[in-house]
């Protein structure tokens, strides 16, 4: 009895995925069998999805399909309308925004960049670590927060290893300190492990989990600062514009008017807070303090490194400058096409629409046209040798975006819209809005401080756009029933997506930092809850006020009825 219980345990480890996907399915068949209307046939799709997305039963690009199986099946929308909600121009956005990225990578300027900034902001330890940060957010406001933090961690690796060979500071902790410590005051020998064979496995120093943790809070963060900085922001903008359609929309300029200051203000605050509990900021006299003070030496082997890989990387080439330029005109599009205090540059052109997409395509389409090298001047030139016997490549090439675009996570973003699409057409959203009258009840700050802690929560064991996907469209019914402007509620609970600050499995900037240095799981949830504190601190206290500025959320708008 006791090896079959054994047996049954083992297989359920082992098969828990694929017995989720089949049991899941039929627990919610409840939900719409004793009433077969099209908004329970929706809300069962919603809750499947749910569970697939946040215990990750299928891949999350899989799960993200399922609404072009079983909303046309089940008869809640049409395969033809469906379909349209996985390029909608938000995704068409997201893929030029991520080509643009691409281009930048791929010819390593965000890297001369980054060593650059370093340089700059000093070499100390405290300095070292504000300037790992500070490149870090300012590279992911622009490019995913996964490749930021890919980028920055080898540089905090090659410095951290620099200084540990010139035997200023230590990477990782001497696992037999203590044991030595004992032996002194003990007569009775400490184990040998070496000569036992055990593998000792390396913890960091806090001076370590120090520089991995706050390159990847900082990723996080920075992603927010940015329309197109993470997956979340752009989930927000589909979901938000397609419910409410007389909306002014979710604009490129308005986004960073907001999120940048409160993007600065929690960075400053995280690294103070990561400085004080690894560094012994405002502690001079604590143990922490003492350890990093590396002194003139320090600085100048840190300086070394960041100069030498500045020298491995030579002079800079036109390649990279072709896409400097490129990308300072896709901001420059991205921000003046409707910047509320001019006219912009679309309004003069055309009465249409023209939103972020067109912009970022124009940046795209010019990256497949100039090529990487500036053979062709010398075409016509007497001396033959000079001639270019090939045409040289594009500035980007179709082989690069299809090996590195991610295109899993733009089925994740479709699948989210098509649930949006499909709720409001099936009279879901008003079903959800029916049942939420009691909330009406409540504060409004209440409502949003809420909404965002449930969001944040969430986001600690699943994906950020897949919890995007589950509660942003519940709290625009919530707005409408509550007669809150929907960007009050929508808006920080977009941003607590982004707070996956506490497990390796929050987000993947979380693992690469776990993964680089072997960061304890317990170290990381007690930095990381203090982020969380930080990151809720200042978006309960700013955003009413900042937001006010700019979106006049006060008043509930007429539009939102419509």
């Amino acid at each position: 009895m006791a090896k079959s219980r054994s047996l049954l345990i083992n297989a359920i480890k082992v098969y828990w995925k694929t017995l989720f996907v089949i049991i899941w399915p039929l627990v919610l068949v409840p939900v719409f069998i004793f009433d077969n209307v099209a908004s329970l046939r929706c809300l069962y799709v919603v809750l499947l999805m749910a569970g697939y997305w946040v215990f990750e039963a299928l891949p999350l690009p899989v799960t993200s399909m399922i609404p072009m199986v079983l909303f046309p099946l089940m008869g809640v929308l049409d395969s033809d309308k469906v379909s349209l909600c996985y390029l909608k121009e938000t995704n068409m956005m997201f893929i030029g925004g991520l080509v643009i990225a691409i281009a930048v990578q791929h010819c390593h300027l965000h890297r001369r960049v980054a060593l650059h900034v370093i340089k700059m902001v000093g070499c100390s330890p405290r300095k070292l670590n504000l300037g790992l940060v500070t490149v870090t957010m300012f590279v992911s406001m622009w490019i995913s927060n996964t490749a930021a933090t890919a980028m920055m961690v080898p540089i905090v690796q090659a410095t951290l290893k620099e200084l540990e060979e010139q035997g200023i500071g230590e990477m990782y902790e001497n696992p037999f300190a203590d044991a030595a410590n004992q032996s002194e005051k003990s007569p009775m020998k400490a184990p040998d492990r070496e000569e036992e064979g055990e593998e000792i496995e390396k913890r960091p120093t806090k001076q370590t989990m120090c520089y991995f943790l706050s390159t990847a809070y900082a990723a996080c963060i920075g992603g927010n600062g940015c329309l197109i900085g993470s997956g979340t922001n752009l989930t927000f903008k589909g979901i938000y514009e397609s419910r409410f359609e007389e909306s002014p929309g979710v604009e490129f300029a308005r986004w960073m008017f907001l999120n940048v200051p409160l993007m600065l203000i929690m960075m400053c605050l995280t690294v103070a807070w990561l400085q004080f509990w690894f560094m012994g900021l405002f502690r001079p006299q604590s143990e922490d303090a003492k350890k990093i003070k590396v002194g003139v030496q320090g600085e100048q082997v840190a300086k070394k490194v960041i100069s030498r890989k500045l020298d491995e990387m030579g002079p800079m080439s036109f390649h990279e400058k072709a896409v400097g330029l490129l990308f300072i005109l896709s901001v420059m599009l991205w921000f003046f096409r409707k910047p509320q205090f001019i006219v912009g540059w679309a309004e003069l052109i055309t009465q249409h629409k023209v939103k972020d997409a067109t912009a970022a395509l124009i940046v795209v389409l010019l990256l497949f046209v100039i090529p990487s090298k500036p053979d062709f001047i010398h075409i016509f030139n007497r001396d033959e040798s000079k001639r270019p016997k090939v045409a040289s490549p594009a500035l980007i090439t179709w082989t690069v975006v299809h090996q590195k675009l991610p295109w899993g996570l733009i089925f994740l973003l479709g699948g989210g819209f098509a649930l949006a699409e499909a709720s409001k057409a099936s009279g879901m959203s008003q079903l959800i809005a029916d049942h939420l009258h009691g909330v009406a009840m409540l504060p409004r700050f209440w409502v949003m401080a809420i909404s965002c802690m449930f969001a944040t929560f969430l986001t600690q064991f699943s994906s950020n756009v897949a919890v995007a996907n589950v509660v942003l469209p519940v709290l625009a019914e919530m707005s409408l029933v509550a007669k809150i402007h929907p960007m009050y509620l929508m808006m920080p609970a977009t941003l607590g997506c982004s707070f996956s600050y506490c497990l390796p499995v929050s987000t993947p900037p979380m693992a690469i930092a776990e993964t680089a240095c072997n960061i304890p799981s317990k170290e990381m949830t007690k930095a990381g809850l203090g982020v969380v504190v930080v990151s809720l601190g200042t978006l309960f206290l700013l955003y009413p006020w900042l937001g006010g500025l700019i979106w006049d959320l006060d008043v509930f708008p007429d539009w939102a009825t419509k």
